[in-house]
């Protein structure tokens, strides 16, 4: 059995944030009904890249295992429908601007009104209240307004992206833990909950270590590339063969990193010992370091550093991640089977509970695919009204 088994997910949200953390919902095995337009359906449809069939696979990395309704919430009979089933609902997750649903009749106020145990999560880019909550934004305004760009890149290089959507990510997965609060909430006091989850706020959360340094030394942090502003040595080396090894140590790791990099003035130096003499004199252990490695072979030193127990990582490519046999020992690579573009491979979920069942990989679903089924199943329409309303443009 799945943790989440019985539990209803209502989906408004659509692109990145909103539908990766009902995606999770729904791998741990909650039912998750996304909401489209009809015609076009979430944006992501569209995104590149595209696979033979026409298909997205930006959409397929986040929407796996939903049911697709397509309605039309403009329109007072599509609103009526969609507050059926909220009525039948435990989460909603919607990421409009602030007092659009509101407008819709869709709000907390008019869903909970109706359903008093919903745990309803509105995602928005800035929040619900604020000189910003009326802004748009996207997941690089985000790393860029929080301050995360300009943490990220090299010294004396422009700011750079994360090379991942991590403010979209980051605030998917607070999405999921909102979600899985309100749950427990609503078990205790047999009340759900609006949450107000903003992507400015997630980001500004990740600050953590950055504001601690300024609140302790007044230092604005700046962008150091991959090496740690406050532990030497934590940084990633070029080889000989051109690739890159990412060290990372604490002073019990220094005198046999320094042995097998073959540097015993530097491990014979008591001001070197500790972790604070190595940040204050940083310049001369990076070279060092630098010029050491730089005269050996990745894999050669990669292994030698682990059989002196030294922690260090090869900085893989994504194809080179995707095909480690401890990758391939996790599973975390799948497969799911798609009605239009067949066999096609899938991240899993990488929760692991002992005594459940192991998240399935479920094919997303085709627009509209489920809407007869949803509105027949849930609100008990029979398929002349069904006809009717795709006849008048409502689904």
């Amino acid at each position: 059995m799945s943790p989440l088994a019985g539990i209803t997910v209502l989906d408004f949200s659509r692109v990145l944030a909103g539908p990766m953390a009902t995606q999770i919902l729904a791998e741990l095995g909650a039912e998750v009904i996304k909401i489209e337009r009809a015609g076009g359906g979430d944006e992501s449809r569209r995104f590149e890249p595209r696979l033979p069939g026409g298909e997205s696979a930006y959409f397929f990395a986040f929407n796996r295992g939903k049911r697709s309704v397509t309605l039309n919430l403009k329109s007072p009979r599509g609103q009526e429908i969609a507050r059926g089933l909220a009525k039948n609902a435990d989460i909603v997750v919607e990421n409009f601007l602030p007092g659009v649903m509101d407008r819709l009749g869709l709000g907390y106020g008019d869903l909970s009104a109706a359903n008093p145990g919903l745990v309803y999560i509105s995602n928005t880019g800035f929040g619900q209240d604020g000189p910003y909550a009326h802004r748009k934004g996207y997941d690089t305004i985000f790393q860029a307004l929080s301050g995360i760009m300009a943490l990220t890149g090299h010294p004396g290089t422009p700011p750079a992206k994360a090379g991942v959507p991590i403010s979209d990510m980051t605030s998917a997965l607070w999405i999921a833990v909102a979600a899985l609060t309100g749950l427990v909430g609503r078990g205790r006091t047999g009340r759900g909950a609006h949450v107000d989850l903003a992507m400015m706020d997630v980001q500004v959360s990740l600050l953590a270590l950055a504001a601690a340094r300024l609140f302790a030394l007044d230092e604005d942090p700046v962008r150091t590339g991959t090496e740690h502003p406050g532990r030497v040595p934590s940084a990633a080396f070029e080889c000989a063969d051109g690739r890159w090894l990412h060290i990372s140590g604490s002073d019990q790791h220094w005198k046999p990193l320094c042995d097998v990099l073959g540097l015993p003035e530097l491990a014979a130096d008591p001001g070197l010992a500790a972790n604070a003499g190595r940040v204050a004199q940083r310049a001369r252990v990076m070279e060092a370091l630098s010029g050491a490695i730089a005269g050996r072979g990745r894999d050669e030193l990669a292994d030698a550093l682990r059989a002196a127990d030294v922690p260090v990582g090869e900085v893989n490519s994504v194809r080179e991640v995707l095909s480690d046999p401890h990758i391939g020992a996790r599973e975390m690579v799948g497969h799911i089977e798609h009605p239009v573009e067949g066999t096609f491979p899938a991240l899993r979920t990488p929760i692991r509970i002992d005594g459940l069942d192991r998240p399935p990989l479920a094919a997303p679903p085709l627009l509209g695919a489920d809407t007869d089924a949803v509105l027949s199943e849930t609100l008990g329409l029979d398929p002349a009204e069904i006809a009717r309303l795709r006849e008048e443009g409502t689904i």
